[in-house]
């Protein structure tokens, strides 16, 4: 079976799940003012689940659709940073994230590098991060830092997406106060479905008590494996559960997407047409049509 009839079973099977017709999300129209950024946190606090790849694959896919994009690597691994080639670890404190959450005068402008897809911006992130998490706590207004951080570069961008850590700690809890909205990514798996309820809870608790205009613009179903029963079972359960809230765009398990890390570049450069790269493509599509970025 090749790339365009699994990406199509993948699509179909989720709208059928969903008694519909899979939508035809249109190509958006291009931006003519670039600025006023939607900022997305890609959030589970289960790891393994493809945030960092859906972070930097969804970002990739929007820039290729005109968008000005901003990628924030908030997870002291510095995952995000090493999928696009940069090994952060190796950087400068005053070359991080870290620095500019935690300098109020620094020059964010200075530390924000340049991705190999045009219009596909990063912030990076190394294990200096992990210390503000008792920082972060300790400070008067230390969960609004990243809010404000960002504050300066909304106008440069029309999304910035936050690939977070997988706990619920200062450092999530940030992200969520600076964010617009939250993207669940979730696995395809029984432990992952049930994780979610504590998880809706936590991101209930941030928008009653820090920030009442985050909304959850969906979950997006990831490592899906079709002949597995129990990923279809599962996925089934999404959709009977939160049918209204999950994205109808899948992410399928394949081996590129471990391919792209070590080739230090999204899925739509490294396997342009592969079934991934056309699922992302399709989702960034759907998340403009969804009203959850420009």
């Amino acid at each position: 079976m090749n790339a365009k009839s699994t990406f199509d079973d993948d699509v179909a099977t989720t709208a059928t799940l969903l008694g519909r017709e899979p939508h035809n999300f249109p190509i958006p129209a291009p931006i003519a003012e670039h600025g006023d950024a939607k900022v997305i946190s890609i959030f589970n606090q289960k790891g393994g689940v493809g945030k960092t790849t859906s972070t930097i694959n969804l970002g990739a896919a929007l820039a290729e659709l005109g968008r000005r994009v901003l990628l924030v690597d908030f997870d002291p691994q510095g995952g995000l940073s090493l999928g696009l080639g940069v090994n952060a670890h190796a950087l400068p404190l005053e070359n991080t994230v870290y620095y500019a959450l935690m300098t109020p005068d620094a020059n964010i402008d200075e530390i924000v590098l340049k991705s190999s897809v045009a219009g596909l911006d990063f912030l990076p992130a190394n294990r200096d991060l992990g210390t503000a998490e008792t920082t972060l706590g300790a400070e008067i207004g230390g969960q609004q830092y990243l809010k404000r951080a960002l504050g300066r570069l909304r106008s440069e961008y029309d999304v910035i997406l936050i690939d977070c850590q997988p706990t619920m700690g200062q450092l999530t809890i940030n992200a969520l106060v600076a964010s617009d909205e939250v993207i669940v990514p979730l696995q395809c798996e029984y432990f992952a479905l049930h994780g979610f309820i504590e998880l809706k809870g936590n991101i209930d608790k941030v928008r009653s008590f820090l920030n009442p205009e985050l909304k959850l613009i969906g979950i997006l179903a990831t490592m899906y494996d079709r002949k597995t029963l129990h990923n279809r079972e599962v996925l089934t359960a999404i959709l009977e559960k939160y049918p209204e809230d999950v994205f109808e765009t899948i992410i399928a398990k394949t081996i590129r997407f471990a391919e792209t890390t070590v080739a230090g570049e999204p899925i739509t450069a490294y396997a342009s047409s592969s079934g991934g790269a056309q699922s992302y493509r399709r989702l960034a599509r759907e998340l403009i049509a969804r009203g959850g970025a420009r």
